[in-house]
């Protein structure tokens, strides 16, 4: 299993999306999500439209400083991949995924070549464009409804799958983070938990 940081590994609020939260995560080993959006033509990092801010995807590939961690990219806007697989690339990360896009975007990230995640939830009965897709981005919005089968399985596609962790809905770990325990592929890097809390996954699951 591989841990990412939700927003950067941030300890209160404020720091959520920040340049210290990304590079506490990344210092200590931590990929993170983040959200993507367009700014007076640049790509910026922020989550709602009225985030105030002037951090963008360049600095958090600098704060990486080229240690290729995973990323989870939800681009918030259409019409942006090809700009951002541009600055990936130009800094030599490969190590990502996009996700939570609209249907015809997602086409077109997946035209272009981009590490797509489809949406698997308990609103989202059926992962659109499985077959083309990189990964599951696997969520559990009002209930803890996977098993760990259910990972397994996406595991045997040979598929990756990133596990959106309960915190993040607000909703207690315990449930779901023993369902995760018991996935027979536990050790495989296609695991994936994002997570608010890092360092209590990695004590939890021992990774």
């Amino acid at each position: 299993m591989q841990i990412i940081s939700h927003r950067g590994f941030w300890q209160n609020g404020s720091e959520k999306n920040s340049l210290i939260a990304f590079k506490r995560s990344f210092d200590l080993g931590f990929g993170t999500e983040t959200d993507l959006r367009d700014r007076n033509g640049r790509i910026a990092i922020a989550h709602d439209v009225l985030d105030v801010g002037d951090l963008f995807l360049e600095d958090l590939l600098k704060i990486m400083d080229g240690r290729n961690l995973p990323l989870a990219l939800n681009i918030k806007a259409d019409g942006l991949s090809e700009y951002i697989k541009q600055i990936l690339n130009d800094y030599g990360h490969d190590n990502y995924f996009t996700f939570d896009m609209s249907i015809p975007d997602m086409l077109s990230q997946i035209k272009k070549g981009l590490k797509v995640f489809t949406g698997f939830s308990d609103l989202i009965k059926e992962p659109i464009l499985i077959s083309e897709a990189e990964g599951v981005w696997l969520d559990s919005f009002y209930k803890d409804w996977f098993d760990a089968d259910t990972v397994d399985g996406i595991l045997q596609s040979g598929r990756y799958v990133c596990v959106v962790s309960p915190e993040l809905h607000n909703r207690s770990i315990e449930v779901q983070w023993s369902i995760l325990k018991n996935v027979e592929r536990f050790d495989s890097n296609k695991l994936i938990l994002c997570t608010d809390h890092p360092l209590k996954a990695q004590e939890y699951f021992g990774v």
